[in-house]
C-alpha cells in the first residue's frame, strides 16, 4: 500500500446499551415494604437513622434490598444508605430476602458486668435460650448498678422466658394522661417557675449568665467547660442557633444520665428550655442513645407534655435516638449522627459553638448540668458553689458501681474522695471485699489504687496521676479482681468502639488489644504506642484509649496488677 492510500477502518460491533442503571435494584416487593413500614415518616437527609431504626425494628434486622429501595424512597445513593446501616451496631444487616429472625438477648460485657460474672451468665443464657433468642454480648449498657445486666430487645426484663423476650421487642405504648399528671405534679412542686420567669421578663439572659458563672457549674458529660462561658459564647454567634443534648452516655461505668430521665424528665426540659431561651435557640434535639429505650419513651411522653401545656414557648424538641455507637458521646460525632450520617468526629476548629449542627453556632449540654439548671437558678449560685469538700464547686451525681454495697447513682458534693463515697453513699465495700483500686472517671479515666483514695473526685484533681474525674463513673475493685483483665477489658472496649476514620486510633487499639493479651507485656512498646495515639488521634477515644494500661505501670507493682 502507498503512503497516499488511506487505510480502511475495521468495522466496530455495536456498542450494547446497558440493560440496567450500575449499583444493587431496587426490587418491587422490597419498595412496598420500605414505604409501608416507614409510613409517613419525613423523608429529609438527616431523618435516615430514624428510618433504619423503623425497618430494624419491625424486622429484627435490615435486609440489603430494602436499603436499596429505602435510598430511592429518601432520594439517596444506596452507599450514603448503606455506610451509615453498616456503621451502627444496634442495626443488623442481611443479604438475602426478608426473613422471620430470632430476639436478640444481650448480656453486658462491661468491666462492671464482668467481674460481677457476665461471662458465666452469657454461658447460661446461650445454653437455655438456644433456638428462642440470638445471645451476644454488648459493649457497657450503662446498667452498671444491676450488674451483669442483660437485656431483651433493649429493654431490660426480670425473666427471660420465651414471653417477655417477645414482650420487650413490642413498642411502649404512650399514656398522655399520665404524661400529663407528672408535669402537673412537677408544676406544683415549684417547676417550671424558672423557665416563666425567664420568658416574663423576670429574669433576665445576662443574670442567668452570671448566676452560672458564680455556681462553678461545668459541663458534666465529662470535658467540664464552665457552662456560663459556653452560654454566653453561642448567645454571640448570629443566628439562627440550635441547641442538641448530649444524652449519649456510653463510657463504661457511666449511667447517672439515664437516671435523671427516667426519675426527672421535666427538670432536664426545663433545663434545655432555659438554655434556648437564654441563647436564643430556635430547635433543640436531644440525642438519646439506644440502650436506653425506657428513657427515651419517658421523654417522648414529657416532650409532648410540655407541648400540650404550651410551655415549648415556641422552640421546637425533636427526640432522636443513637443507634449503638460510643464515640457519638464526642459531641462532634453526635452532631455528624444527628445530621443522619455515620457518628465520626470532625476535625477543630471550627468548634460547635461557632459551626455545629446543620452547620449552625450550637449550643451542647449533657443531661446533668441542664438539671441543675433550674436549682441553681432557684436556690441561688452561692448556694450551689457552697456545697463542694477541699475546694471543690458545687454537687454532681458519680456513678458507683463494682465491689460496694449500694451501687447507684449518689448525688454528692463536688470534690468527695472516693473512700467517703464508698463510706457515706455506697454503704461500704461488699462482704468479703476490700477496697484495692478504682476508676475515678469510667474506661478512659484512668485506675488508681485503694492508697490513691483520699484524693478529690473532682476537674483538675487528678491529671498529674495521669487520670480525670470525667463524667464521675466511680467503679470499684477489690483484692479478687486481676487488674491486667480489667485493663483488657477497657482496652478491647476501645478497639471494638474505635469509629475507624484515624489511623493512630483505628490501629493503635488492635495493636494494643494483643500486645496485652497475654501476661508478659512490653512496656516500652506500650508507652511508645501510647504517646503516638495521644499525639495522633482525632478524638478523645484514641487520646485516652490507653490510660488503663498506663495506669498500671505508674501506680500498680507488678505483683499487684
Amino acid at each position: 500500500m502507498s503512503a497516499t492510500t488511506p487505510a480502511i477502518a475495521e468495522p466496530q460491533p455495536p456498542r450494547k446499551s446497558r440493560p440496567l442503571p450500575k449499583g444493587r435494584q431496587v426490587d418491587a416487593v422490597a419498595l412496598a415494604d420500605v414505604r409501608r413500614l416507614i409510613g409517613d415518616a419525613p423523608r429529609a437527609r438527616d431523618e435516615l437513622i430514624e428510618c433504619l431504626h423503623l425497618l430494624n425494628d419491625a424486622q429484627g434486622a435490615l435486609f440489603l434490598p430494602q436499603l436499596a429501595a429505602l435510598a430511592t424512597v429518601m432520594r439517596l445513593s444506596y452507599a450514603e444508605v448503606y455506610e451509615v446501616a453498616s456503621f451502627y451496631a444496634h442495626f443488623r444487616l442481611v443479604d438475602g430476602l426478608p426473613s422471620p429472625q430470632l430476639p436478640v438477648v444481650r448480656v453486658c460485657d462491661g468491666v462492671a458486668c464482668m467481674i460481677a460474672g457476665a461471662a458465666e451468665r452469657h454461658r447460661d443464657l446461650a445454653a437455655r435460650l438456644t433456638g428462642i433468642a440470638r445471645v451476644e454480648a454488648a459493649p457497657c449498657i450503662g446498667a452498671c448498678d444491676q450488674a451483669p445486666a442483660v437485656v431483651a430487645g433493649f429493654r431490660s426484663v426480670e425473666t427471660l422466658d420465651p414471653v417477655a423476650i417477645a414482650a420487650s421487642a413490642m413498642p411502649a405504648i404512650e399514656d398522655p394522661a399520665a404524661a400529663d399528671a407528672a408535669l402537673a405534679a412537677y408544676r406544683a412542686a415549684g417547676g417550671m417557675a424558672v423557665l416563666e420567669a425567664c420568658r416574663s421578663g423576670a429574669r433576665d439572659r445576662e443574670s442567668v449568665f452570671a448566676a452560672l458563672d458564680g455556681s462553678g457549674l461545668r459541663g458534666l458529660g465529662g470535658a467540664g467547660f464552665p457552662s456560663g462561658r459556653k452560654w454566653r459564647l453561642v448567645a454571640t454567634q448570629p443566628a439562627p442557633r440550635l441547641m442538641a443534648v448530649n444524652a449519649d452516655e456510653g463510657e463504661p461505668g457511666t449511667f447517672k444520665d439515664r437516671w435523671f430521665m427516667e426519675a426527672a424528665p421535666y427538670r432536664v426540659l426545663e433545663g434545655a428550655l432555659i438554655g434556648a431561651w437564654a441563647v436564643g435557640c430556635e430547635t433543640i434535639y436531644v440525642y438519646v442513645r439506644d440502650e436506653y429505650p425506657e428513657a427515651r419513651d419517658i421523654l417522648a411522653g414529657a416532650i409532648a407534655a410540655i407541648g400540650r401545656a404550651g410551655l415549648a414557648g415556641g422552640a421546637r424538641i425533636v427526640l432522636r435516638r443513637g443507634a449503638g455507637a460510643y464515640v457519638c458521646g464526642e459531641e462532634s460525632a453526635m452532631l455528624e449522627s444527628l445530621e443522619g450520617r455515620r457518628g465520626q468526629p470532625r476535625h477543630k476548629p471550627p468548634f460547635p459553638a461557632e459551626r455545629g449542627l446543620f452547620d449552625r453556632p450550637t449550643l451542647i449540654n449533657n443531661v446533668e448540668t441542664l438539671w441543675w439548671i433550674p436549682e441553681i437558678l432557684t436556690r441561688g449560685e452561692s448556694w450551689f458553689a457552697a456545697q463542694g469538700r477541699r475546694g471543690g464547686k458545687g454537687m454532681r451525681a458519680f456513678s458507683l458501681s463494682g465491689r460496694v454495697r449500694l451501687p447507684g447513682v449518689k448525688i454528692a458534693p463536688a470534690g468527695i474522695t472516693v473512700r467517703e463515697l464508698i463510706d457515706e453513699f455506697g454503704g461500704g465495700m461488699a462482704e468479703g471485699h476490700d477496697f484495692a483500686a478504682y476508676l475515678p472517671g469510667g474506661a478512659s479515666g484512668g485506675m488508681l489504687p485503694a492508697s490513691k483514695g483520699d484524693l478529690p473526685l473532682d476537674f483538675g484533681k487528678l491529671e498529674a496521676l495521669g487520670c480525670f474525674v470525667g463524667s464521675g463513673a466511680v467503679v470499684v475493685f477489690s483484692q479478687h479482681d486481676d487488674l491486667k483483665a480489667v485493663a483488657r477489658n477497657l482496652v478491647a472496649f476501645f478497639a471494638h468502639e474505635s469509629c475507624g476514620k484515624c489511623t493512630p486510633c483505628r490501629v493503635g487499639t488492635e495493636k494494643a488489644k494483643g500486645l496485652i493479651a497475654g501476661d508478659a507485656w512490653d512496656r516500652p512498646l506500650l508507652e511508645e504506642l501510647s504517646r503516638g495515639m495521644a499525639d495522633a488521634s482525632i478524638c478523645g477515644l484514641g487520646q485516652a484509649a490507653m490510660n488503663p494500661v498506663l495506669s498500671l505501670f505508674r501506680h500498680f507493682p507488678e505483683d499487684r496488677r
